[in-house]
């Protein structure tokens, strides 16, 4: 039996959920093959439908459903290559997602709200990188490492512990415990909630033909989604084999603690667990191949995060060249040359900080023509299409920043651009980063030295934490605030923050920044009194004014 395209004109919608009241309406009619309601403020929809089917039982199912209905065109249609498993259609799919971490799910939401055939293929543990081994596990172990540091008991219920007494079995126990249930709550439970998302469960693989295979199963799509992340990079360093250096993945589920941790690395990952490690008693030593900590922050930061991070006892050295590492029964040795001088380092482990490589291994992307960067990750443009036209790519599999929050943003916006044929970029401008460390780090816009690369004129300022009334009130004052504006306009390109709650405090900059508000603009503006993020004010209000003579509320 052929098949028929109908295009109707659809009035009366008028709610978000309009469209798939329509959809639903179209579906149940017998004979129906698909329906595509691109959004409710469309006004249109489209049905593919076996040739017997005819136009007036659509109109009739779309007015019990409450809305009215035209037709606008009725063609036949062609039968196309078929496949054994849908009886005759085209594709399996309007969009297939290959991963079921943030940015997958994003995307296949994404695409069931816009009335599509949905598929999405997952060979590890749904939820991905941030809920099971990334931002969640990583957090809970800081909090906890944060109140037995401060306060000598644990936040988790029915945990308690004293100075001499660590349990981190429990800790550990714990936190996966807390990663089970937001697993369960954010994914597992999320999945549930959209049937016609069709979950397939293994690995996929790209065939010459544009095809995916899962296992013996070939699967096809109109358009394809990767979103396969990424997994800790560990540098092919001499003698790796036989020290079994730990990742961030591996050190968070040890049976014990070590005594003692060497960190290669100085960015986010190596500071947020070697100040956790070290506030749960491991002697932690962080070795930095860069010249500074965090040398993509303002110098000012990191020369004062590595002062906070000696007082609490951590060793550090930087301009480290790493030449081999080796193992002497259970102690690791990390050989190195400091300054034309080499040294070795001693310690029960070794944790490598030293990023990330991308999960395409096996995918096939050499059979659909996408190509990479000479680190591997997926190249896109900023609609987040590949190379291959078709396919789509988001998270840190791609050459994006590495955050959940622009993975779920890009995979969200890559679905509709893949089934909408829009061409909407993503907008990274205005990217808040954070670091989860005590005192927290966090930044928006350009760094003084990225603005005056960039050709602006600029002018900036910085405020300690002894000036701001919060910091005072908390009896804690590390840390500052640091402004980067454009000279005459007073346009803020930059805000970078090291307090406690500094990512609280970013969020309030992210829109100054991404709206491009001005000095001005800030300093009349009432901020709340005794709160963190006053602390913006007084930096605006620097540049003109001494901050030590201001009465309270910046005035």
């Amino acid at each position: 039996m052929g098949k028929q395209r109908i295009e109707l004109g659809i009035s009366g919608m008028s709610c978000a959920s309009c469209d798939q009241h329509v959809a639903h309406a179209l579906k149940s009619v017998a004979g129906v093959q698909r329906v595509d309601v691109p959004g409710w403020q469309s006004g249109k929809a489209t049905v593919v439908a076996a040739s017997d089917v005819s136009a007036d039982e659509l109109l009739q199912a779309v007015a019990n459903a409450g809305y009215s209905a035209t037709v606008r065109a009725q063609t036949p249609l062609q039968v196309q290559d078929t496949d054994i498993r849908n009886g005759g259609s085209a594709s399996d799919f309007d969009l297939l997602v290959i991963g079921g971490g943030s940015g997958g799910f994003a995307a296949a939401i994404t695409a069931s709200g816009l009335g599509k055939r949905v598929g999405m293929i997952n060979g590890g543990t749904i939820g991905g990188t941030c809920v099971n081994i990334g931002c969640v596990p990583s957090k809970a172990l800081i909090r906890a490492a944060e109140a037995w540091h401060t306060a000598g008991h644990h936040p988790f219920k029915g945990v308690t512990t004293t100075q001499t007494a660590l349990n981190w079995a429990t800790i550990r126990d714990e936190k996966d415990a807390l990663v089970a249930s937001l697993r369960q709550s954010k994914y597992v439970d999320v999945l549930a909630a959209y049937p016609d998302v069709t979950f397939i469960k293994g690995y996929a693989t790209f065939q010459a033909d544009g095809s995916v295979q899962v296992g013996d199963i070939r699967y096809t799509a109109d358009r394809y989604i990767i979103a396969t992340g990424a997994h800790p990079h560990m540098l092919p360093i001499p003698g790796i084999e036989d020290a079994e250096p730990l990742n961030s993945t591996t050190l968070m589920d040890l049976e014990e603690l070590p005594q003692s941790l060497i960190i290669l690395g100085g960015r986010a990952v190596a500071l947020e667990l070697g100040q956790t490690m070290a506030r749960l008693g491991v002697n932690v030593l962080i070795l930095q191949r860069s010249s500074r900590l965090i040398p993509d922050h303002e110098p000012e930061i990191g020369r004062a995060i590595r002062d906070y991070l000696e007082q609490e006892g951590i060793g550090i050295i930087t301009g480290v060249q790493v030449e081999r590492l080796e193992r002497d029964d259970e102690t690791r040795l990390v050989h190195t040359r400091v300054m034309g001088q080499q040294r070795a380092f001693r310690a029960d482990q070794i944790l490598m900080a030293t990023g990330r490589e991308p999960n395409t291994k096996g995918l096939g992307l050499e059979h659909v023509g996408i190509e990479t960067d000479a680190n591997g990750f997926i190249t896109i443009n900023e609609y987040q299409q590949t190379t291959n036209p078709r396919i789509f790519a988001v998270g840190d599999v791609t050459t994006n920043p590495e955050f959940v929050y622009v993975a779920a943003a890009a995979g969200s916006l890559a679905a509709h651009n893949a089934l909408m044929e829009t061409q909407k970029p993503l907008d990274l401008s205005a990217l808040p980063k954070v670091i989860f460390m005590d005192p927290q780090i966090a930044m928006v816009g350009l760094t003084e030295q990225q603005a005056r690369n960039a050709g602006y004129e600029i002018r900036t300022s910085t405020v300690g934490l002894e000036y701001v009334p919060r910091a005072l009130a908390a009896r804690d004052t590390r840390g500052l605030i640091k402004m980067v504006t454009e000279t005459g306009s007073g346009r803020i390109l930059g805000v970078h923050v090291l307090a406690t709650e500094g990512g609280e405090v970013i969020q309030t900059a992210t829109l100054a920044v991404k709206f491009g508000l001005t000095l001005d603009n800030l300093t009349e503006t009432l901020f709340p009194y005794l709160t963190q993020v006053e602390g913006l004010k007084l930096v605006a209000l620097a540049f003109n004014k001494d901050v030590a003579i201001l009465s309270c509320c910046a005035v």
